[in-house]
Order: C-alpha cells, then sequence, then structure tokens
C-alpha cells in the first residue's frame, strides 16, 4: 500500500516513515503543501495522511482541493484538544483524524480500518456483484459507486460504508456506537461526533429529504435510521 504522508515535520516523518514501512507500507514524505497536493493528485498513493498544519496553505486548503477531483482515503492529523479543527476537516470530506501526539500504532490501526472499508465491499463482491436500489439512488457494491438519479455522487470510502451500514439496515435505528465501529473500526469516544459529521456530509450529498420524506433520521441519543418511501 503506496502511502503519502504531508507534513513539514521532518522528524516525525522520519519516524513515521520508518514504523510503516516495518509494517509493510511503502511511504512517501512531502514537507510542501503545493508538492504535497501535486503528489496527493497523482494517482499513485492509496492514502494520504494530511497535517492541518503546513506553510504556505492550510492542510485544509490542500483537502480542499484534492477532494475536487479525488477520494483518495485522507486521515488528516490535528492539534489535540482542537475540535474545531477535526470536525471541519470531517465536513471537508476527511475520512477520520488523529490528534497529535499519538502513537504511531494508533495511526497503523486507523489506516487499516479505513483500508478495509475501501476494500471489504469490492473483495466480497468481486465474483458476484449487487446493486441496491432504494428510492433515487443506487448503490454498486462491485464498483462502491452511488448513482442518484442516474448520475453518480462522489462519495469517500468513508461515506460509503456508512451510507452501505445504513442501507442495509433500511427502516431500522443504527446507534452511533455500532456504525463507528463499523464503519471507522473502532470505539466511539466520549465527545467524538466523527460520525455525526459524516452524516451531514451525506445528507448534504443525497439530499435531506426524498419524496417529501427525511431521507436520514437522527434518533436522538441513539442513532441514525434510513427511511423508506
Amino acid at each position: 500500500m503506496q502511502i503519502l504522508i504531508i507534513d513539514d515535520d521532518t522528524e516525525l516523518c522520519d519516524l513515521l516513515t520508518e514504523y510503516l514501512e516495518q509494517e509493510g507500507f511503502s511511504i512517501t514524505a512531502r514537507h510542501d503543501a503545493q508538492q504535497g497536493l501535486s503528489a496527493a493528485l497523482s494517482g499513485e498513493y492509496a492514502f494520504v495522511v494530511l497535517d492541518v498544519m503546513l506553510p504556505g496553505f492550510s492542510g485544509f486548503d490542500l483537502l480542499r482541493q484534492v477532494r475536487l477531483s479525488s477520494a483518495v482515503p485522507v486521515l488528516m492529523l490535528t492539534a489535540r484538544g482542537d475540535e474545531i479543527d477535526r470536525i471541519v476537516g470531517l465536513e471537508m470530506g476527511a475520512d477520520d483524524y488523529l490528534p497529535k501526539p499519538f502513537n504511531p500504532r494508533e495511526l497503523v490501526a486507523r489506516i487499516r480500518a479505513i483500508q478495509r472499508r475501501g476494500e471489504s465491499g469490492f473483495i466480497g463482491q468481486r465474483s458476484h456483484p449487487a446493486r441496491l436500489v432504494v428510492d433515487d439512488i443506487v448503490i454498486d457494491l462491485g464498483t462502491r459507486t452511488v448513482l442518484q438519479n442516474a448520475v453518480e455522487i462522489p462519495l469517500t470510502a468513508v461515506e460509503f460504508s456508512l451510507l452501505h451500514a445504513l442501507i442495509k439496515k433500511i427502516g431500522q435505528v443504527v446507534d452511533r456506537e455500532e456504525l463507528t465501529k463499523d464503519v471507522l473500526g473502532r470505539k466511539m469516544g466520549m465527545f467524538d461526533r466523527s460520525i455525526d459529521v459524516h452524516i451531514s456530509s451525506l445528507r448534504k450529498k443525497l439530499g435531506h429529504n426524498v419524496n417529501g420524506i427525511e431521507r436520514i433520521k437522527a434518533v436522538r441519543s441513539i442513532g441514525y435510521i434510513y427511511t423508506c418511501t
């Protein structure tokens, strides 16, 4: 797996490169935002680790440019305790975040969890691709694409997995802890709003309502339900 790290902290990049290569990953590090953006858009990398604080322009600006044309999984590195950075990153299309300082083992776990989310549908359906049709959308599990009224909707790997998880239990409430475990591959933290932000992104991309009914309803203090019309 080819991983791109974009961070101006060269010592951290060297440390992560050494650790991740021992875990079987191939690592490229870029310390300049513009070079990092070019590399992220090259199509050569299966995963991007992106720091929020970069000289020149922020990681948010870089992520915005990436998401204009690429759904490559992106994990953002944020300052510990800065919840606003995490929420903004998720709203802009990041798949997950990790606050600094962190244990490299946690980074590996996050990367592999997102990787599994991206591969599980494709591998599981390779011989028997399936399509789910729900109201105005078609979910192709073989290609992991979503069409709405015959137009492809660009979703990140996490957004696709979240939509699939909800539709698998259409008409049923799925609690946030279950969604966090199934979609992000980790336990939900006490103040973890990641799933909520990804839900918000799905609503924006697919539309809040379908046939006059709210598409994804929040069930207070529990989770979410994908309604059927």
